[in-house]
């Protein structure tokens, strides 16, 4: 009998009650018991979803981020939070925000507005994660409790808890040192401690524990190799089975390694590594159980059940009750429930699938296996029509389309002229300061503006009505900029939802999801647009809302644009081509939205590209492919200007220091990045690059409530001009406004602009 698990479950709920809950609750509405007890209620929920599987996970719920969780887990607290004594959750909402509740903070005021964590990328998705923090000093204490309760949790509802936790090499590949001590130096005080956690599970009578080991789908050198071997011999005196997990990729080299870890089980991601498969099953020992990710864990189409089957069976047939089955990786990153969707357009409803519906669908590949595809015969006849109609739809491919594709030359990346003859031009028409202060578009979506939205989109406000309104805010914007002294005013995208859906909704080649959310990080959600068919723009997007905040001004207005190769990472992207052909689609209808800011009298142009390290593949051996055609279709979006029209792009929470020659031929005019939480150390990357344009390195965390000081913004700017001149600085936030509150916004810029004066009065 083939064996069903699933790897994790998305948290935030189906109508994200996890981000309310936790939004109440920073905001003193609610208690701490009441924000608990919504956690368990929404882990009894999900668990009831997964019933139908011999496995669930337990301790994939996070109040804020599991890497974070773990750190709790392991006793691995930054120092200055360490003397704080009260509850767990809010010393942890105290190191992933700077802050916890109100309340919270009354009775704890050494550590209230303490700096939060450094926060990136979590591997090659939209997941930010928390990273943890270590210095020569790091010592490890075990708190299992969330894992114990999550596992009398789920036993309580007569399931079979599978704990889940971050292995212990992948942990310290994750975290940074804050001092120039080896992280693998912390290995063997690192593993006392899960082998003490592995014997709290045994005693718990648990009998299987999955320990997530993604970094063994990247490039490690022979250190990082011993480590795994060094990690797992050391707990190999367990007393309960263990499941190495791997996923986002191929293991490669590692292939060999991970099946000789003294472990029960391995999962292997079959959606990016099926060709390693059969390899593993040579390798691995006899005793040893695999586990196979045959569903999609990372988009959203609908798996091709029969397809899946022709693959699967011999495997069965191979080998037996050794076969586990589960999505290829945690559900995290896709959305709860397609059923909740009922304005979602039929067709492509049909050809889609959420957590739930991937859950089912392994159910389906189960019950084939262990009984015959007979005894499912209507479920995977239903799937095979669905899978047809989406092949054959007329809907998904548009000649026009193709044609443009084919037309594309090296000619339509290009400027005009050099960097530095452009530079001059620019800096004669803009007759900007030294140490120019700007912001990265957006501003607080007020409930105002959240209000009008949602009586718009019901009908209750008629389409005069609510252009009204939002020119009404703009309005506010643009004063409010005007008032602070910022020198680039942008007009604050009152009327996007999303940096991403707002384009998507207004482009041909895309679907929308009523409640179609992802975590992105703490109760931050996206919706990512659902790209299913060839890419084009029938009109023009932004240009009347920039023109419009430009004639309430006499300063210089950014235009705002999302660059090609955001719009795709932050999609679930069609998997029927590839994804470099639907970013050039992307980038032939920017481009053109570019062309006509520029016609309508507009100087400069931001273009974000918040998500190009993100899509890197994992390998670097991967990275030049990737990198030319996403260089490529930035320039292609961003070049056809004139040398007189500044074209800035921004890129947030990202490590991109190895990709800095990428970024460079990107050629934008200025670049604006995060480097508020990292102290500046992203700008490493210039001591030994010359960076040849314009860089805004954010001075100003935006995902913290706290307010920086002038002096700190000050000692920011002076640590950036050590190592890019002050005569190609900029002055702004780490990324958009949208989702701070006024009342944090405007003291925080005031002092940003304090700071850029006083800069240049030392200069």
């Amino acid at each position: 009998m083939a064996t069903t698990h699933n790897l994790g479950f998305p948290r935030i709920g189906a109508r994200r009650e996890l981000k309310f809950a936790l939004e109440k609750y920073w905001k003193n509405e609610s208690s701490r018991d009441e924000l608990k007890a919504l956690g368990a209620t929404l882990r009894a929920r999900h668990w009831h979803e997964q019933a139908g599987l011999d496995y669930v996970p337990a301790g994939d719920f996070a109040f804020y981020d599991q890497v974070l969780d773990m750190s709790f887990t392991l006793g691995n607290l930054p120092e200055r939070v360490r003397n704080f004594h009260g509850d767990a959750l809010d010393n942890s909402f105290r190191v992933a925000r700077g802050r916890s509740a109100q309340g919270a903070e009354e009775h704890a005021a050494c550590c209230s507005g303490v700096a939060a964590g450094e926060m990136t990328k979590w591997f090659d998705t939209n997941y930010h994660y928390i990273v943890p923090e270590f210095d020569a000093n790091t010592q490890f204490s075990l708190d299992a409790s969330r894992l114990i309760e999550q596992v009398g949790e789920a036993r309580a509802q007569g399931l079979n808890a599978k704990p889940v936790i971050i292995g212990p090499v992948t942990y310290l590949w994750l975290g940074k040192a804050k001092d120039d001590s080896d992280k693998l130096a912390l290995l063997p005080r690192i593993l006392p401690v899960y082998a003490a956690l592995l014997d709290h599970f045994a005693a718990l009578g648990v009998d299987w524990v999955q320990i997530d080991e993604p970094a063994l789908v990247t490039e490690l050198d022979a250190r990082w190799r011993d480590a795994f071997v060094t990690a797992y011999d050391a707990l190999s005196a367990r007393r309960v089975r263990v499941l190495v997990a791997t996923y986002f990729g191929q293991l490669q080299e590692n292939l060999a390694l991970a099946c000789k870890l003294p472990v029960d089980g391995l999962h292997i991601d079959a959606i990016n590594a099926r060709d390693e498969i059969e390899q593993a099953i040579a390798q691995l020992p006899d005793t040893s159980m695999l586990s196979v990710g045959v569903i999609n864990g990372r988009n959203i189409w609908k798996s091709d059940l029969n397809a899946t089957l022709d693959w699967l069976e011999p495997l069965h047939r191979q080998l037996g009750e050794r076969l586990w089955i589960a999505p290829s990786c945690s559900l995290l990153h896709v959305p709860v429930d397609l059923n909740s969707e009922v304005k979602l357009d039929a067709d492509i409803k049909s050809w889609l699938a959420f957590a739930v519906q991937k859950l089912a669908e392994l159910g389906v590949l189960a019950q084939a296996l262990n009984q015959g595809r007979a005894a499912v015969a209507n479920a995977l006849a239903e799937n095979a029509a669905a899978i047809a109609n989406r092949r054959t739809s007329q809907r998904v491919h548009n000649p026009a389309v193709q044609a443009s594709l084919a037309k594309i030359d090296a000619s339509l990346g290009k400027r005009q002229s050099a960097y530095a003859q452009r530079a001059d031009k620019q800096a004669a028409m803009l007759a900007l300061p030294a140490f120019p202060t700007t912001t990265i578009g957006s501003f607080p979506q007020t409930p105002e503006i959240r209000h009008a939205r949602s009586q718009f989109k019901s009908g209750a406000l008629d389409a005069a009505a609510y252009r009204q309104a939002m020119k009404e805010e703009i309005t506010r914007a643009v004063r409010e900029q005007e008032s602070l002294g910022l020198d680039v005013l942008v007009h604050g995208e009152a009327e996007r939802n999303d940096m991403v859906e707002y384009f998507g909704e207004q482009l041909e080649g895309y679907a929308f999801s009523e409640f179609g959310w992802v975590q992105s990080y703490g109760s931050r959600c996206v919706k990512p647009p659902i790209l299913f068919g060839d890419i084009s723009r029938p009109k023009a997007m932004t240009v009347e809302w920039i023109e419009y905040a430009a004639s309430q001004t006499s300063k210089p207005m950014k235009g705002m644009l999302t660059g090609p190769v955001t719009i795709l990472n932050w999609s679930f992207v069609r998997d029927d081509q590839p994804r470099s052909v639907s970013c050039h689609q992307l980038a032939l209808a920017i481009r053109d939205e570019v062309l006509d800011l520029e016609r309508a009298g507009v100087r400069i142009i931001q273009i974000d590209e918040a998500a190009l390290r993100e899509g890197l593949p994992l390998r670097r051996s991967q990275w030049n492919d990737y990198l030319r055609w996403a260089v490529e279709s930035f320039r292609i979006t961003a070049n056809g200007v004139k040398d007189e029209t500044q074209i800035h792009t921004h890129m947030c929470y990202s490590e991109f220091n190895d990709i800095i020659a990428s970024i460079a031929d990107m050629d934008a005019d200025v670049i604006t990045i995060e480097t508020s939480r990292s102290d500046m150390e992203l700008l490493d990357a210039f001591d030994d690059f010359a960076y040849p344009n314009q860089i805004g390195p954010g001075v100003y965390d935006i995902h913290s409530p706290n307010i920086p000081s002038r002096e700190h913004i000050v000692d920011l700017m002076k640590k950036a001009a050590e190592r890019i001149p002050a005569e190609r600085l900029w002055v702004n936030p780490d990324c958009g406004l949208k989702t701070r509150q006024w009342e944090e916004v405007i003291p925080a810029l005031q002092n940003m602009v304090a700071a850029a004066h006083a800069l240049r009065q030392s200069a």
